[in-house]
């Protein structure tokens, strides 16, 4: 009898979670929680106490994030399909439904306020298809957008709608930010707004190949901190909610998320951006050298002694490197005083250097350390 009881009691309990399941699919309702206290703590580990309570911080950051529709016009739509139809000889010969969108192209990102006067950041792969964008505020509000200035090989974008008084971010420092401590990722994944995740910063200078071109700047910061599609172009922030980077991509087998995004660091984003705003275009730095990073192999394939750095495996020889004497075989190991390990690190220095700067390299040459000073100046000029 006992056991008949039980098998009753375990098959109710099925139904009742199947039924509930139904249930929530029908009408979607918020879960209720039963009310318990909620802790905090602080740990010091050397520095700063780190908060286990980020409440502030998404406070400090919610309001200065943006939600962003960018549309393809009609107009547009014609156009492209007009040249498909000619640079394709399937779509010339078969026509528009063959494999070719017929609506105007559309999607959603986020953005972050950059300035009160109503320039807004985002990535270019949230709005480089579209030419209509409709920015919400976090307070409900709607503006139409006009873009600014976009350029691909960073992913940065810049947009701009007409209104005053608006809250920035206050701008952190990602050369700080360290392996290991807390951010917060604010975004809208999803067509949810206003969403806050939270992770640890899990490497910086990470390339990971997403931005194609031999011209691609990559030196994201990895976190573990959850975003997901709609998250792009939203902020990566500190513990005291200052921004740290631009969300743009995630590492994932299936679309969604699966344990690691990355972020642009603002350091180089400030850069780019302050470009876009003054020319609509990024005038970039041309140091003119191809580098690897060093590593036991390198070292044998080129015949010189390891040493921590890049090595400047060729160079444009009227690439400012060269010009200035920088060689072959050189391995550098600082730019600015900071430390290189990397190629990313690296060509992330460079991005954030403008022309016409002079940027000190210290390299190894023959065993022995120098320093050459290199006057920068843009591609075009070569």
């Amino acid at each position: 009898m006992n056991k008949l009881w039980s098998t009753l009691l375990a098959g109710a309990t099925g139904g009742l979670v199947t039924m509930g399941a139904v249930k929530m699919l029908d009408t979607p309702q918020l879960p209720q929680i039963p009310e318990t206290q909620t802790y905090s703590k602080q740990v010091n580990y050397g520095g700063a106490p780190v908060p286990f309570d980020f409440t502030k911080a998404a406070e400090r950051a919610m309001p200065s994030v943006v939600h962003i529709k960018a549309t393809e016009s009609k107009e547009s739509a014609i156009q492209r399909q007009r040249e498909n139809r000619y640079s394709n000889p399937f779509q010339y010969f078969f026509g528009d439904s063959y494999g070719f969108e017929q609506q105007p192209r559309s999607g959603t990102g986020s953005g972050v306020i950059y300035t009160s006067d109503g320039y807004i950041l985002t990535n270019n792969h949230v709005v480089e298809f579209a030419d209509e964008f409709e920015v919400t505020l976090y307070d409900n509000r709607e503006f139409r957008a006009r873009l600014v200035g976009r350029d691909p090989n960073t992913d940065m974008a810049v947009i701009k709608i007409d209104a005053n008084d608006l809250p920035p971010f206050e701008l952190g420092d990602s050369d700080d930010a360290r392996v290991g401590e807390w951010v917060l990722a604010v975004g809208n994944p999803f067509d949810l707004t206003s969403t806050v995740t939270a992770g640890i910063i899990s490497a910086k200078g990470r390339d990971i190949n997403i931005i194609k071109g031999g011209k691609a700047i990559e030196s994201f910061i990895q976190t573990d901190a959850a975003v997901n599609p709609g998250n792009s172009g939203g902020a990566l922030v500190d513990v005291n909610g200052n921004l740290i980077g631009i969300n743009s991509a995630i590492a994932t087998p299936n679309g969604v998320f699966a344990g690691y995004s990355f972020a642009i660091p603002i350091n180089l984003v400030k850069r780019i951006a302050d470009d876009l705003v003054k020319y609509g275009e990024y005038r970039r730095a041309y140091l003119g050298v191809n580098v690897i990073t060093m590593d036991s192999h390198v070292a044998q394939e080129f015949d010189i002694p390891y040493t921590k750095g890049v090595l400047v495996a060729s160079l444009d020889p009227e690439g400012s490197a060269a010009q200035a004497g920088v060689e072959e075989n050189d391995v550098v190991t600082k730019a600015n005083g900071k430390n290189v390990t990397t190629s990313s690190e690296l060509m992330e220095l460079i991005g954030r250097s403008k022309v016409g700067e002079t940027l000190t390299l210290n390299v190894v040459r023959s065993g022995n350390s120098q320093e050459i000073p290199v006057r920068l100046k843009t591609r075009s000029n070569n």
